[in-house]
């Protein structure tokens, strides 16, 4: 798996949500296992195979975030607080009348309601790279799209 950036609020969510689901997930379900198996038949068995999905459902997330974890690449601060935009920084932008404020995350925390965009997408690579006061143009599936940086942090 490659590299993932990813800030440290990023890493530490994954972390406590692999904890959650290794710990009080995995209980869980185990117990719902054992009260299917007490009904009786396993082979028509509803309850048992329902918890039995969850269970390989969870395994699978678990080793996801094992693997994710294991791959992340941690935005390093020091870059994200310079005046030129980086993985991490936080940029205010103009586009026509409107202000709009974005931080380019790793696609894993990528969530555009939020602002978040993933360093991986059109818009956050036409940013990368470039300092407040500079005018970027976006190829959108509406047509071109002008962007003015009016701050980086």
């Amino acid at each position: 798996m490659a590299k993932q950036f990813i800030t440290k609020e990023g890493l530490d969510n994954l972390k406590e949500e692999l904890n959650y689901l290794k710990t009080t997930k995995r209980q869980e379900i185990a117990k719902r296992i054992q009260d299917a198996k007490e009904l009786g038949d396993l082979s028509e068995n509803a309850e048992y195979s329902e918890a039995k999905e969850q269970q390989a459902l969870n395994e699978a997330k678990v080793s996801e975030i094992e693997e994710t974890i294991k791959s992340a690449n941690v935005i390093d601060d020091r870059h994200a607080k310079s005046n030129v935009v980086h993985i991490g920084s936080t940029i205010n932008v103009k586009c026509g009348k409107s202000d709009r404020t974005f931080t380019i995350v790793g696609s894993n925390e990528a969530n555009p309601l939020e602002g978040k965009i993933s360093n991986e997408s059109p818009l956050a690579k036409s940013f990368l790279g470039h300092k407040a006061g500079d005018k970027i143009t976006v190829e959108t599936p509406k047509g071109k799209v002008v962007y003015s940086i009016i701050s980086v942090s």
